[in-house]
């Protein structure tokens, strides 16, 4: 495993089958990753072992084995094993997979049938898996990268079970590396701090450390080489990010829990990667000016003005200089007190009006300006606080049939231990007026 790859041997290796296809796993048994699922504990397993394997839904990443262990599945149970593409399948193509899928049952054959990106599939193409899967037709194993929950139809997910595949650890993509090196017979021409910039150029996806593996190999060189020789030579994968589905909703929440946690470096780190993922700035100026109202509040009523001008900024420099204005804020954020003590008030008062939504304001609170509103009492017994005693008349201003309510309990932080301190003393005058 020491000797390194020479030129020579970049010709025969690019004649060969790809790297991924010849290191695909025969059994369960040699499958990288995944051991949560493929053990003798793990439900897999368990299925296999107990030969009672049934419809499944695969979600997780790109390049964890979705399609291998569909696959192996199908040579564990003696399924004949059938896979089509959500993306280039129509509802022609779907009619002939299920009619042979039919002839193979009724010659004593079953058939896995491996849906790739099944959640391009529509409602109505989904609901045609169903007959099929009820009456034995099919067993269905369906892979996704997006959240089964949101993409896929109730009726599926309740006959299938969903199966989550991580990502692949560091330790597991080395364990790949190591088998691709046996294959080759010789050694990656990498040093060591290469060889750890390479597996995490993969991102947790193993056939793109293969394939990167395969450039590497094609490189031709007399020595090791370094991190910056190799980083020249590959282009760092692209992380996994769609703004659109879950993996965007997954990020967006680390990075709200991480300003509510008050933790600046997390929340960096989210905000970052969101941004190298593509995200609109924009964006992320409303969901952090939305932090700043929903989880500090009062507790810091500059936060939300901190993050307005960092919006604004970016509008006016745009990206890449805007987007520090809007890193900035989102420091302050996690760094500023926290409540949601007017977040609640708010929720709360909102629930009220709409049961109470049809009570009149008392009487002595509405202007008079006709005679007629005089005489019904409009205004009777107002009190102008301005001249009351400390400027405070302490009289009801919810509608009279209404038992007086307790919204806002501000939180002893920040500011808003100024504002408790304020509230408390009109408690107690309004107790005093009362009395």
């Amino acid at each position: 495993m020491a000797d390194l790859f020479d030129t020579t041997g970049a010709a025969s290796l690019s004649a060969q089958r790809p790297l991924a296809d010849r290191l695909r796993p025969a059994s369960l048994n040699d499958v990288i990753g995944q051991d949560d699922l493929l053990g003798a504990e793990g439900p897999l397993g368990a299925m296999i072992a107990a030969k009672s394997l049934g419809s499944l839904i695969l979600w997780g990443p790109p390049g964890v084995g979705k399609t291998t262990i569909a696959r192996l599945l199908a040579d564990a149970t003696d399924l004949s094993f059938v896979q089509i593409s959500a993306i280039f399948t129509g509802v022609p193509d779907l009619k002939k997979v299920f009619e042979a899928a039919r002839i193979r049952r009724e010659n004593g054959q079953g058939t896995l049938l491996f849906v790739d990106e099944i959640h391009r599939f529509n409602k109505a193409q989904q609901d045609g898996f169903l007959p099929l899967m009820e009456n034995g037709t099919i067993l269905l194993v369906g892979a996704t990268t997006e959240n089964p929950s949101f993409e896929l139809n109730a009726a599926l997910l309740s006959r299938a079970q969903v199966m989550v595949l991580n990502r692949l650890s560091l330790a597991e993509l080395e364990r790949l590396a190591q088998r691709a090196e046996a294959d080759f017979g010789r050694a990656l021409p990498l040093d060591g701090r290469a060889r750890d910039a390479l597996l995490e150029m993969a991102d947790g996806d193993g056939r793109a450390l293969l394939n990167l593996i395969e450039q590497v190999a094609s490189i031709p060189t007399e020595t090791k080489l370094t991190t910056e020789a190799l980083t020249k030579r590959l282009m760092r994968r692209a992380a996994v990010y769609d703004k659109s589905g879950d993996g965007h909703y997954n990020l967006i929440s680390a990075l709200h829990k991480s300003v509510r946690g008050s933790d600046p470096d997390a929340a960096l780190y989210w905000f970052a990667r969101m941004l190298e993922g593509g995200e609109d700035p924009r964006f992320l100026a409303r969901r952090i000016s939305r932090m700043s109202v929903e989880d500090i509040g009062l507790a810091d009523p500059q936060a939300q003005g901190v993050c307005l001008e960092a919006w604004n900024t970016y509008e006016r420099l745009g990206s890449p200089e805007g987007e520090l204005a809007l890193a900035q804020a989102v420091t302050y954020l996690a760094l500023a007190p926290k409540s949601n003590a007017g977040y609640v008030a708010y929720k709360a008062a909102r629930r009220d009006a709409k049961t109470t939504g049809s009570e009149p304001p008392p009487k002595h609170i509405l202007n008079a300006p006709t005679g007629l509103m005089k005489d019904q009492g409009y205004g009777d017994g107002y009190t102008y606080d301005h001249d009351a005693e400390d400027g405070f008349s302490g009289q009801n201003y919810f509608p009279e049939t209404m038992k007086r309510p307790v919204y806002y309990t501000p939180v002893e932080r920040g500011f808003e231990r100024e504002l408790k301190r304020r509230l408390d003393y009109f408690v107690k005058l309004r107790a005093k007026r009362e009395s």
